[in-house]
């Protein structure tokens, strides 16, 4: 769980950011150097015109997927008092499980009932992007957004639901193609009122 910048109690908005994962970085030739070994211990002949510039490529893909977008976001004052949910659904996520470094894929569907802020829409989704390009595992991607919109909108309520295919799932094991999993995080009113929950989820049912 990403903790609550000290800026956002000020009122004012003050931009805030979805910190990388704890690490010390890429260290590209030792990983490119040990996707070699993988290769090698693995049987594969590395001298194959098609194998030798992999694992550079493998590096260059993990890199990518691993390393979370500049993010900053900014909140401005609920002036009409709007009291609905705010509703982003369908936001996609691709991630790498935490367990066999394979892609899960699905979609996020978050809503937040204001507080005294409200937040632009397509900043739901980069969060979601923001905690996803990660090792991950899926109910932990759930509750972190979940915390996080809480933590920086200081909001009535949050529910997060995502639904993802994971293809440890598919590709391997019990081969099960086409299964979803669902994980769902709620918090605040929408935790602790019943009917709310129901209204709220409701809104983020998996169609």
């Amino acid at each position: 769980m990403t903790g609550p910048s000290p800026t956002m109690r000020d009122g004012v908005g003050a931009p805030t950011r979805v910190p990388p994962p704890a690490s010390g970085g890429v260290d590209r030739p030792a990983a490119i150097a040990a996707v070699h070994r993988l290769l090698v211990a693995l049987g594969q002949d590395t001298a194959d015109p098609q194998l030798r510039d992999t694992p550079r490529r493998v590096v260059d893909a993990l890199e990518e997927m691993l390393t979370p977008p500049p993010f900053a976001t900014t909140t401005f004052p609920d002036e009409v008092g709007y009291e609905g949910a705010v509703v982003v659904r369908d936001i996609p996520v691709q991630s790498l499980c935490a367990h066999h470094l394979l892609p899960f894929v699905g979609v996020a569907h978050v809503a937040y009932l204001p507080g005294a802020r409200l937040v632009g829409l397509s900043k739901l989704a980069r969060t979601v992007e923001a905690h996803a390009r990660r090792l991950q595992v899926q109910e932990h991607l759930t509750v972190q957004v979940a915390d996080w919109v809480m933590a920086e909108l200081a909001p009535e309520g949050v529910a997060v639901v995502l639904e993802a295919e994971h293809l440890c799932m598919a590709m391997r094991g019990v081969r099960s193609r086409g299964t979803s999993t669902i994980t769902t995080a709620v918090r605040g009113r929408v935790r602790d009122d019943p009917h709310l929950r129901t209204e709220v989820l409701a809104l983020l049912a998996v169609r």
